[in-house]
């Protein structure tokens, strides 16, 4: 029969097992990563303006669906996650860790269906999100519209 180990010797054998990281580092990975996503964003965004012809508007609504469907294909082909443990939150932080956040689950349950696989499990992570995105926007534009009514 196995001896229980004491608080002191579990807690040592916590400590030994548990990777030591620096915060530093991991800023700088942050960083890097991020900058890369956002230089990879700015290069699309030049790129549409210059030689397709994009306005503004135009070509910053294409940036962002570039950078979701490269998102979303680089987490298909299983891609995304070593970016992400090497980045942290410089991966994770751009809308390419949302997207991340959202196929992730699509692709891992799809094996469940399309109703309780795919259906269920998408907005795991992202359905807090889009559900108080879509809450704060309402009572923005409902405090704004009082505003204005009561304001003249």
């Amino acid at each position: 029969m196995r001896k229980e180990p004491t608080k002191k010797e579990y807690n040592e054998y916590v400590e030994q097992i548990t990777p030591v990281h620096s915060c530093f580092m991991n800023c700088v990975k942050a960083f890097f990563i991020g900058g890369i996503i956002c230089t990879i964003g700015q290069l699309i965004f030049q790129f549409g303006k210059e030689f397709v012809g994009l306005n503004e508007e135009d070509a910053a609504g294409y940036v962002t669906l570039i950078l979701v469907l490269s998102s979303v294909v680089l987490t298909a082909f299983n891609l995304y996650y070593p970016i992400v443990k090497f980045g942290g939150a410089g991966a994770l932080v751009p809308i390419t860790g949302f997207a991340n956040s959202v196929a992730s689950p699509a692709i891992e349950y799809q094996k469940e269906g399309q109703v309780f696989g795919i259906g269920v499990k998408i907005f795991t992570i992202a359905g807090p999100v889009i559900l108080y995105g879509v809450f704060t926007s309402f009572l923005t534009g409902l405090i704004y519209f009082l505003w204005s009514i009561f304001r003249h």
